[in-house]
């Protein structure tokens, strides 16, 4: 009885974070037709909405961080199936991102607006580049694991998960952590950059290093020295830059 259900809930997850996931490109890009991006919401003053909008982001980075815990996913899974606990994660995260969108506070103040076309059209397209390198990326280390569809098929089926494999495709052979990459590119890439925006991006850079110091310890728990010597030749978000 509980086989079908492990999908649906998979499936359900996956569709909020993937909403999740494409309003948050056009929250940065500042789409007109959306009720809120990230110059467009709850009016106030600058000193109210930096604490508001870092109240947001560090939100999210508690939950990121602490849900992907090993530690936490054993308390975790001792109330929810395992096999839907990466399914809970993502939903959690569409949930977070959703609240981050409905009271995020503008900042209107221009910190620089790129006038020439030129360069304007370059930099949307490294905008949609990076979150290109996000996507492309997730199907590079396996996507339906990622978005804990994987889990909950395999628990459908009666079959046991596979052992964690350390690969390297791609984009892993310029850089340890792409989908970290293409989101530091997408953030900081605004031919337009307003203070809400700096400050979304300044907050996400802060949490991404810090995810990053939890993850690497994460990957040597799990491939030992496999994942160490990865790390002496490999940088870590920029090719080359590091390393070790």
């Amino acid at each position: 009885m509980m086989r079908p259900f492990y999908m649906v809930a998979a499936l359900g997850c996956y569709t909020a974070f993937f909403v999740a996931f494409v309003y948050l490109v056009g929250f940065l890009a500042g789409l007109p037709m959306l009720p809120t991006h990230v110059d467009k919401g709850i009016v106030s003053d600058p000193v109210t909405a930096t604490v508001w909008n870092l109240g947001l982001i560090a939100l999210f980075g508690l939950q990121h961080s602490v849900m992907a815990r090993p530690a936490f996913k054993a308390a975790w899974t001792r109330i929810v199936p395992p096999a839907l606990e990466r399914s809970f994660y993502c939903l959690a995260s569409a949930i977070v991102l959703a609240l981050l969108y409905r009271f995020w506070h503008p900042i209107p103040a221009v910190i620089w607006d790129i006038g020439n076309p030129l360069a304007r059209n370059l930099i949307w397209g490294l905008f949609l580049a990076g979150f290109g390198i996000v996507f492309i990326s997730t199907w590079l280390i396996n996507h339906f694991e990622l978005f804990g569809l994987a889990q909950a098929w395999n628990a459908g089926r009666g079959s046991n998960p596979a052992a964690p494999t350390m690969r390297t495709p791609l984009f892993y052979k310029l850089v340890r952590h792409p989908l970290y990459t293409g989101f530091l590119i997408a953030f900081w890439a605004a031919p337009t950059m307003t203070a809400g925006h700096l400050l979304f991006a300044a907050g996400m850079t802060v949490y991404i290093f810090i995810g990053i110091h939890h993850e690497e310890r994460d990957l040597m728990g799990t491939f030992g020295a496999d994942y160490a010597s990865y790390r002496q030749k490999v940088g870590k978000v920029i090719p080359g830059v590091g390393k070790g």
